[in-house]
């Protein structure tokens, strides 16, 4: 009689064993549980995460996360409002807020969202342009969350952000925005030069009414700029003369002293300088001679070197070695002039 009833025992706490594990339940934390009894929804709600029982072979529990889900949308083609063709893809988060709509509402809320995604990023692709899908994408990502969030509530699904991914375009529409761009950067930079020279323009006509006041401001520019150009010893320098320096110059010259006031050169022959020649005018031309061929040197024309040479000889008083000397008297004889510096004494 007791084995019986130790029997009986075993086989009551095994069945009671079996039917705690049938009937556990374990729901995560990110989790929510729903409990379907013989196919129709509980009325006990939604089981939250942590251990539950339900009924083995009567109930069964469907879980759903809670977590949100990001879904890549596969890219779309399509033609824009002014007719380009592009190819968008875009990027969809969303999550579950209310389990039981999305088991009893949809029968797969994910292909759903996908779908209802492509459909969207299509509508939105025939109504934008196409510099708004390259340019203004946080607007259009606002208009692809409401036309996906409208149907999803009712899934018990809540769209939480949509970001547009990439815009392809054909190559020959590459191209040609490369172009455009390459031209309004060659204006923009146009446009700033142009601005550049004007300012130059004016600086400079500031600095050249400045330094016509001081003509002398011109000439140390002029050897600034010099300096600037020897600094670099790999080109050749030519320096302007201007004309005003030299027409200070002839002003600045002094004037050559009378003759009666010149004194006499006391360095010797050797180191005294040979006199300088005179300009003398042109001769008149010479009327050849009927009598006889004319002679070579005689010919018309302006007297050569050595004529010149002749002729201030002739006309030296003094020895041509010493042109520093008095000139001696053509009155007096040979041979009595007196040496420089005794004369009147």
């Amino acid at each position: 009689m007791v084995q019986e009833l130790i029997t009986t025992g075993i086989a009551l706490v095994s069945v009671a064993g079996v039917y705690a594990a049938s009937a556990a339940r374990v729901v995560k934390q990110f989790e929510r549980g729903v409990v379907f009894r013989l196919g129709q929804l509980h009325g006990g709600g939604v089981r939250g995460p942590g251990f539950t029982m339900v009924v083995p072979i009567v109930d069964r529990l469907h879980k759903v996360n809670m977590q949100i889900v990001t879904m890549p949308v596969p890219a779309q083609e399509g033609i824009t409002r002014d007719n380009v063709t592009v190819r968008v893809d875009a990027v969809v988060y969303f999550k579950v807020v209310d389990a039981t709509n999305a088991l009893v509402e949809v029968e797969d809320y994910r292909f759903a969202v996908s779908q209802m995604a492509q459909t969207s990023l299509r509508s939105i692709i025939g109504k934008s342009d196409l510099d708004d899908l390259l340019s203004n994408r946080e607007k259009l990502n606002q208009g692809l969350e409401l036309m996906i969030d409208s149907p999803a509530i009712g899934w018990g699904v809540q769209i939480d952000r949509v970001e547009i991914k990439d815009v392809s375009l054909p190559e020959t529409m590459k191209r040609s925005m490369a172009r455009q761009a390459e031209a309004d950067r060659e204006r923009r930079a146009r446009v700033i030069n142009a601005d550049a020279e004007l300012q130059a323009s004016k600086k400079l006509a500031e600095a050249a009414a400045q330094m016509s006041e001081q003509p002398a401001a011109l000439q140390l520019r002029l050897l600034q700029t010099v300096v600037a150009v020897a600094a670099e010893k790999n080109s050749t320098l030519v320096l302007p003369f201007p004309v005003e320096l030299l027409r200070f110059l002839e002003r600045a010259a002094p004037t050559p002293l009378p003759a009666s006031d010149a004194q006499p050169d006391q360095r010797p022959a050797s180191d005294r300088q040979a006199p300088s020649v005179p300009s003398i005018p042109a001769a008149p031309p010479i009327a050849p001679d009927p009598a006889g061929p004319p002679d070579p040197a005689d010919a018309s024309g302006p007297l050569s070197a050595s004529d010149l040479r002749k002729a201030f000889d002739l006309l030296s008083a003094s020895d041509p070695t010493d042109p520093t000397e008095n000139p001696r008297d053509p009155s007096e004889p040979p041979g009595t002039t007196e040496p420089p510096g005794t004369k009147g004494t």
